[in-house]
């Protein structure tokens, strides 16, 4: 499978250098983003259906990395396919590297001896689609070419209501607010009963009223059958830096609902995927008008919904209306005032909510503090009463997207008051609430379990007023006595919590066991701890919190005080995580557990590796893990008074993980002189063969050769000599796709082009050609060089290494193999 692994790279290349090519300004008015490899390789193997001839439709398709993924696993799931793409792209400039895409995809199954044919479309989707779909109904209409599987990235972008996209859509009855939606709903028209579509979307079309009209077209169409989570809004995109909730969906054109398989990952390499599978009716349930889609992740994301499921009291039967904040300041400009005047009325905006209550004024802020009594500002103003504000919009950082706070009238002078159009505001009837359920709905909505609710169905960082309405809320009479009991001072996190516990165990006899919202805050709380005890960024993430859980027996209603430390391998850990905190990873996870956290813990003193038996190795399948006493001993005081003491002691005498990585980074690292120059390369095998490459190859085959460029794992470039380059006559982007090292031989006008393999990357045909390609303006003669570690790893490569290039293998360093041609080093 090295032709299937060269061609996807070659592709990921080409996706990179197209990015540097569109400016920034461009790919913005496309709102297209380009679908990383570990991604499109995921996307295509969602598709279960490969028989018989497939016709592929790709819109948006860049520069093709989605469809060679869906052409690269469709030849290893049936033999001597039969494959038709169609590929819509208006952008010249990704045309020019789909063409080449598409070509390599054609070559490669020419060689396996299946059927590819291929058709570029430099023509809008949208509008070539629409016109189709009306024709195909005319009274001349001819019928319409329909396909088989559908793979796509569509264009994010909002779309005008006055604007010729919105308009064309119309057209076909189809009512949306953004491109993306506009894309699959063609789509859908354009699949052949029992078609398959994957696709990576915003996540915001599952729910919220302005889509609501392309949710109900949808899922009468299609069934859900996948849907794929990333955990944070800024990895499937990082590139680009997307920050972007997005969903990856698999559905087919059919009427079948049975279940929906659900996934989640923290990044796009997918190496610690959950995955749990669910009825259909959990995800779109019958009875809801709104079609909105409910992604339960893991089962405690079920217990959210099972736990708020006791409250049924809608605003309306409270009496209570939801609203934004009426004084949208642009167009009351001339009547806002900085500071308070003798005429003027307090203007709250969302700078003004701090800590669950209003802090007016901010002199000398960022935003006015009073808005002036004129007929024009007058009917946007409300009675200064008792209200609950809402932040509309909440940044990437905060820790919460639900934050309540109580206006009381009492501590803000006037008898009437401007709230900005960025809050939201709880009223009746335009006029003040009751004092104590506007306490009480503000502790309500302050609830862990209502936040972790909202952010598990709602697909957006805005908190909008729709979604309030359709949020349930406790009867106003429990609503009042939380709000009285809580009267002097608005009560902390955990106090609200334990109420809404109190209240759900006494009201549902059914409540379970596993409490999300003590398995949420357990699992923060080991976070805090691997972030004080200095764990990398790579280990402060929610698996190695729950690892860390799992070696210490924690359950999520244990204190810390409590914390043991059993014997435990990498599948019972996986075990423990899924029994306790409702989180089921995927079998295939293991070894990113092992990998990727356990390999730090045991680093770090955290965990000893087989304690009871020390000679046991590392892939024993009887391999256990155990918390080291030290640890053990500093978490059981979390918590207690006497943490940070403890933590400090544990530091000073252990230091941090990031310090000793850092540190044994520094005295790892592989040290190379260039031209009297001293550098250090970053550790490990790679960086010692290209050390070899200049302190060994150079002086045997390359004689006095001048060093122009090295590159590094860790630091990409070490040393790039602009100039001498630029004498050659080549210019170009140092980070793009080099090789790892160039010599430039003055004496025979040669430039050395080498890379050093240690796991992947030989000079093969398809490299040599785009090395070949980035170096063709040089004055020198190109000379292409493989450097191999030892023969053994060479032999892995032999079969791919390009003719007419040289191969040279570091312990066996005054050898040289010719592969081929008329010299025996040289350019050819």
């Amino acid at each position: 499978m090295s032709q299937v692994l060269a061609m996807l790279e070659n592709v990921d290349r080409r996706r990179k250098s197209a990015d540097r090519e569109i400016s920034p300004t461009t790919r913005s008015s496309l709102g297209q983003f380009m679908t990383p490899a570990p991604l499109a390789r995921f996307m295509a193997s969602l598709f279960r259906s490969l028989s018989g001839e497939i016709k592929l439709l790709d819109p948006g398709a860049g520069i093709g990395t989605l469809t060679s993924a869906f052409v690269e696993y469709a030849v290893r799931q049936i033999r001597k396919p039969s494959i038709e793409v169609h590929a819509y792209e208006i952008d010249a400039t990704m045309r020019h590297h789909l063409k080449a895409t598409l070509e390599e995809c054609d070559g490669f199954c020419r060689q396996l001896g299946a059927d590819f044919q291929w058709q570029i479309h430099a023509e809008d989707f949208i509008e070539a689609g629409v016109q189709s779909l009306l024709y195909e109904h005319s009274l001349f209409g001819e019928r319409l070419h329909r396909f088989s599987h559908c793979i796509m990235n569509p264009p994010y972008r909002k779309i005008k209501s006055d604007s010729s996209t919105r308009l064309q859509l119309q057209q076909i009855g189809i009512e949306t607010s953004n491109l993306y939606t506009g894309f699959l709903a063609i789509a859908v028209h354009l699949l052949e009963p029992g078609g398959e579509l994957v696709a990576i979307v915003p996540r915001s079309f599952c729910n919220g009223v302005y889509f609501r009209p392309f949710r109900t077209f949808f899922l009468s169409q299609m069934s859900l059958r996948h849907i794929h989570v990333f955990e944070t809004r800024d990895q499937a995109f990082r590139d680009n830096d997307v920050l972007q909730e997005n969903v990856i969906i698999y559905a087919t054109k059919d009427k079948t609902r049975s279940s929906v398989v659900i996934t989640s990952s923290a990044d796009t390499e997918l190496d610690a995927m959950t995955c749990r599978e669910v009825d259909y009716d959990e995800v779109v349930m019958p009875d809801d008008s709104e079609r909105m889609i409910n992604i339960a992740v893991s089962y405690a994301d079920s217990f959210v919904s099972a736990q708020l499921g006791v409250f049924t009291t809608t605003l309306e039967e409270l009496g209570v209306t939801v609203s934004t904040g009426p004084v949208v300041d642009f167009r009351l400009r001339d009547d806002l005032r900085q500071n308070p005047e003798s005429d003027t009325f307090p203007l709250i905006y969302p700078t003004h909510l701090r800590q669950n209550s209003v802090s007016w004024p901010k002199l000398n802020g960022p935003k006015p503090n009073a808005i002036a009594a004129s007929r024009r500002s007058l009917p946007w103003l409300m009675p200064n009463a008792w209200y609950v504000l809402l932040k509309r919009f909440s940044a990437k950082e905060e820790k919460r997207r639900i934050v309540a706070s109580v206006y009381d009238p009492n501590q803000v002078p006037g008898n009437r008051v401007g709230f900005e159009n960025h809050l939201n505001v709880l009223h009746m009837q335009g006029g003040g609430l009751p004092p104590d359920l506007a306490r009480g709905l503000a502790i309500y909505l302050n609830s862990t379990l209502v936040d972790l609710h909202f952010r598990q169905f709602s697909g957006h960082t805005q908190v909008n007023a729709n979604d309030l309405r359709k949020l349930r809320y406790p009867d106003i009479a429990t609503l009042t006595r939380w709000g009285r009991s809580f009267d002097d001072q608005f009560p902390d996190q955990q106090a609200i919590d334990a109420l809404l516990k109190a209240e759900i165990s006494a009201m549902n006899t059914l409540y379970h066991a596993s409490d999300p919202v003590e398995i949420q805050q357990k699992i923060e709380e080991a976070l805090s701890i691997l972030t004080e005890l200095g764990m990398p960024k790579a280990q402060r993430n929610e698996r190695s919190a729950l690892t860390l859980l799992a070696l210490l027996a924690l359950k999520p209603g244990d204190v810390w005080e409590n914390a043991s430390a059993p014997l435990i391998g990498i599948t019972p850990i996986m075990d423990f995580i899924r029994d306790a905190y409702a989180r089921a990873y995927a079998p295939n996870t293991r070894e990113t557990f092992r990998r990727q956290t356990m390999h730090q813990f045991v680093q770090a003193g955290i965990a000893i590796m087989n304690p009871d038996d020390p000679g046991r190795a590392v892939n024993s399948p009887k391999c256990v893990y155990q918390i080291s006493p030290e640890v053990l001993k500093l978490v059981r005081s979390f918590r207690r008074g006497d943490w940070h003491t403890n933590l400090t002691r544990h530091l000073k005498e252990h230091g941090s993980l990031a310090e000793r990585y850092a540190h044994a980074r520094e005295m790892s690292k592989v040290p190379l002189k260039i031209d009297g120059r001293e550098f250090t390369l970053s550790p490990g095998a790679h960086s010692e063969l290209i050390a070899a490459i200049i302190n060994e190859f150079g002086p045997r085959f390359a004689p006095g050769a001048e060093v122009l460029y090295v590159g590094d794992t860790g630091a990409k470039t070490i040393h790039f000599d602009a100039t001498k380059f630029g004498a050659l006559g080549l210019q170009f982007d140092v980070h793009g796709k080099f090789p790892d090292v160039v010599l430039y031989h003055r004496e025979m006008n040669w430039l050395y082009l080498i890379e050093a393999v240690t796991s992947h990357g030989p000079v093969d045909s398809k490299r040599h050609a785009e090395l070949a390609d980035l170096f063709a303006g040089a004055t020198a003669g190109l000379v292409f060089v493989t450097a191999f570690p030892d023969r053994r790893i060479m032999a892995r490569y032999l079969s791919d290494i390009s003719w007419e290039t040289e191969v040279w293998v570091a312990d066996a360093p005054e050898h040289l193999i010719h592969f081929n041609g008329e010299n025996f080093i040289g350019p050819h």
